[in-house]
């Protein structure tokens, strides 16, 4: 009797290619066949929306930069979650207090960042794989996004009875 373990399953899996093409494929087609089945960008006809959704997942394995930058992000990802999920743990300890979202929208954002850096760090393809020179480019995209912030949110008006 040959006896198989979850990681011998898992590299067969690995060998044939389903974590680096198939999962990733997968993805990409039904966020864009969710899109635009939910916007009905073009109309209601499922069959146009399911080609056009089949060919961008198709075209977007062409190169392997999909698949290799999925490989890197969701270990990455998972360590992220991990984090929160220790952060919720220790908060928890500390104090009984309700945390406003913007508390873990902060601590989430962080995560992100930090996710998004070091799954980009290990493309070669991008900025050669090294963060030590572009650190302005990452300020100003961290500036710009805390202007989006800003202006998105930072400006609602208080309506009073007598109307604007």
């Amino acid at each position: 009797m040959v006896a198989f373990t979850i990681t011998d399953i898992l590299n067969i899996w690995q060998q044939a290619g389903i974590f680096a093409y198939v999962i990733p494929f997968l993805i990409i087609f039904a966020v864009v066949y969710g899109i635009l089945n939910k916007t009905k960008l073009l109309g209601e006809n499922r069959g146009v929306q399911a080609t056009i959704a089949l060919g961008v997942g198709l075209m977007s394995l062409l190169n392997d930069y999909v698949s290799n930058f999925f490989s890197s992000l969701f270990p990455y990802a998972g360590m992220g979650i991990a984090v929160l999920l220790v952060a919720l743990i220790l908060m928890g300890l500390v104090t009984t207090e309700d945390f406003s979202w913007r508390i873990w929208f902060i601590v989430g954002l962080v995560s992100f960042v930090a996710v998004i850096l070091a799954s980009l760090n290990d493309m070669k393809w991008w900025m050669g794989g090294q963060f030590g020179d572009s650190w302005p480019a990452i300020l100003a995209g961290i500036v710009l996004l805390a202007l989006m912030y800003f202006i998105i949110y930072g400006g609602e008006k208080k309506i009073g009875k007598g109307g604007p």
